[in-house]
């Protein structure tokens, strides 16, 4: 690398950088922030020629750091993190409800939430430039960490430093079983039944899979009970019990969508007080579109009131 004083990096080649530095690979590095590999690659070139030092290793079979680079990589992601909360304060600063809004929601709200949410920003939020991203948890608050997503619509609590839950409704688990099973159509089903029952549960990553499995254990199931986890989602799911596979627990949102497809399933309901889980809006704890946010969360509130869910207080 040639010697001299280092030239000032552009944020271009900065972001370049610091995605080579995550995913270790030119191709997918390109692809994660939209830019094409060749430029990528040129940029990444450009600033190591700026700041005179080689970043990267580069063999015909992978990319590796160098020290130098392992130690800018962290400076990088610290600038742009620091760009990025500029840009949100000068966003903020315009009238709110404007701009873009990077709402993140899990897999099981997304499919039954999502019409209120966005017939709620058409009519009162018409400048709002809603994207919504459907993720699982762990991958919604890594992308509200790094600035990815603005808010996120989730199951909670989540125990996650740095972020504040505006908590929207708590909803009722159901169970759904096959049309001639004997907890079909009760009303005061104990939890203690979930002892033996053959349950169907999502796929590993999916926090309906752990809130169902906390239920089980309160209930006294034993670990070595039958699980069967054979879906990605819950409209799979639902197919199987209607095929006698077994039984599941569906959130009440869920409910009419997913059970309307079927004449071979039917619904039981708990003894009170029923198993339930809480659904909030999460935001990073400082966040420059705060009220902006906690405004939404209570449009949000009385929107959701015809839908069968307990509204949070504000």
């Amino acid at each position: 690398m040639p010697g001299g004083k280092p030239r000032q990096p552009s944020l271009s080649q900065l972001r370049a950088f610091a995605a080579v530095a995550e995913h270790l690979h030119f191709r997918d590095a390109a692809a994660a922030i939209g830019m094409s590999q060749p430029a990528l690659s040129g940029a990444v070139a450009a600033l190591e020629e700026a700041l005179g030092v080689q970043l990267l290793e580069r063999t015909t079979r992978k990319v590796l750091l160098s020290p130098a680079g392992e130690r800018l990589a962290a400076r990088a992601r610290t600038v742009l993190e620091a760009v990025g909360a500029l840009m949100e304060e000068a966003e903020a600063a315009r009238a709110p409800f404007t701009g873009v809004l990077r709402l993140g929601v899990i897999p099981t709200v997304a499919p039954y939430l999502l019409p209120t949410v966005l017939r709620l920003v058409r009519k009162r939020y018409p400048l709002l430039d809603l994207q919504v991203h459907e993720e699982q948890t762990a991958s919604l608050l890594d992308g509200l960490a790094h600035g990815r997503l603005d808010l996120l619509l989730l199951a909670v609590p989540l125990a996650a430093p740095g972020v504040v839950e505006l908590p929207l409704f708590d909803e009722d688990f159901v169970l759904v079983t096959p049309r001639d099973h004997w907890l079909g159509g009760r009303s005061d089903i104990p939890r203690a039944a979930l002892k033996e029952l053959d349950l169907l549960l999502l796929d590993e990553g999916h926090c309906l899979r752990d809130q169902a499995l906390d239920i089980c254990r309160e209930a006294g199931r034993t670990e070595g009970a039958p699980v069967t986890t054979s879906a990605a989602g819950l409209s799979t799911l639902v197919q199987l019990v209607a095929g006698g596979l077994g039984v599941t627990l569906l959130p009440r949102t869920a409910l009419r969508v997913e059970t309307g497809r079927s004449e071979q399933l039917t619904t039981g309901y708990f003894a009170d007080p029923a198993p339930s889980r809480r659904i909030a809006l999460a935001m990073r704890a400082g966040a420059a579109r705060q009220e902006e946010f906690e405004a939404f969360a209570g449009a949000l509130r009385e929107a959701l009131g015809p839908l069968p869910v307990r509204i949070a207080k504000g």
